[in-house]
């Protein structure tokens, strides 16, 4: 990621200078600010924004959800990670909707796994248009966290597979042999995808998202390079937060947990 703030939060010195040196190794070109000072942090929590905050939830003077709370006053949309020794917070993390909690010791492997899957991507971070998850359900999603709704389900599987198909170009033939499996591809069923199409597309420009789609004749592709994909991320590096899951609601992407799965054991 490069021009985020990032604040990290832990009383205890030896913890701090552990979870300060595991997100540098995450994020060498972010900036990142340390406190120690329970203090100092409520301060500044209360006039600064930053895009991400891993905080430990029990401080000496003041509780990691009074912070978080001062921080989103300032930041609706900043990402709260919670790292703690105690397993006892996580309701109080998940009524504050926080994106991650990290069980101490902190180790770069579980900073990057909270990072690949962070609830909010900050505005800094790219251009893209949208904010695509594949691991699970397939969800899309709008730079802000707001979910895209589509007018129709099948609308919302033709996009899934132009994001499976990775900016490749399917013909709509080939689309809709894959959304409608064995059904004949005749005069009826050409009519129906179509309007399918135009379904989605429809979606797409009312949240201004239209142009992630590129239009040839009688062929669509996904514009990877307007998308946030945990797919495409975990693909590419691996740093993708893989769940064992892959576009769960789509019985044809089953095919890919074999190729994902070998990835992932190559990064464990």
């Amino acid at each position: 990621m490069d021009n985020i703030k990032i604040i990290a939060a832990d009383d205890e010195k030896l913890a701090l200078e552990s979870l300060i040196s595991s997100i540098k190794k995450c994020c060498p070109d972010d900036e990142i600010l340390g406190f120690g000072n329970s203090k100092e942090l409520f301060e500044y929590a209360g006039r600064e924004k930053c895009d991400i905050a891993f905080l430990d939830i029990k401080m000496n003077g003041v509780n990691g959800v009074e912070i978080a709370e001062r921080l989103k006053k300032n930041n609706s949309k900043v990402n709260i990670i919670f790292v703690t020794g105690y397993d006892n917070y996580a309701g109080s993390a998940m009524q504050l909707h926080a994106s991650g909690y990290i069980m101490k010791p902190v180790t770069p492997k579980k900073i990057q796994k909270e990072l690949a899957d962070l609830r909010y991507i900050p505005s800094e971070e790219n251009n893209t248009m949208l904010t695509v998850r594949c691991f699970g359900n397939f969800e899309v999603c709008l730079p802000d966290g707001e979910v895209m709704r589509f007018e129709r389900a099948k609308a919302k599987e033709i996009f899934a597979y132009l994001v499976y198909r990775q900016g490749a170009s399917c013909t709509v033939k080939e689309i809709a042999a894959r959304i409608f499996e064995d059904k004949c591809y005749d005069k009826k069923q050409q009519s129906y995808i179509q309007q399918i199409i135009s379904s989605m597309m429809k979606t797409l420009r009312q949240y201004g998202a239209e142009d992630v789609i590129v239009k040839t004749y009688n062929s669509l592709a996904v514009n990877t390079e307007d998308i946030d994909c945990d797919f495409y991320r975990f693909v590419h590096s691996g740093s993708g937060a893989y769940t064992g899951e892959f576009m769960a609601q789509y019985s044809w992407a089953e095919f890919m947990n074999g190729y994902l799965e070998r990835l992932y054991m190559e990064n464990v």
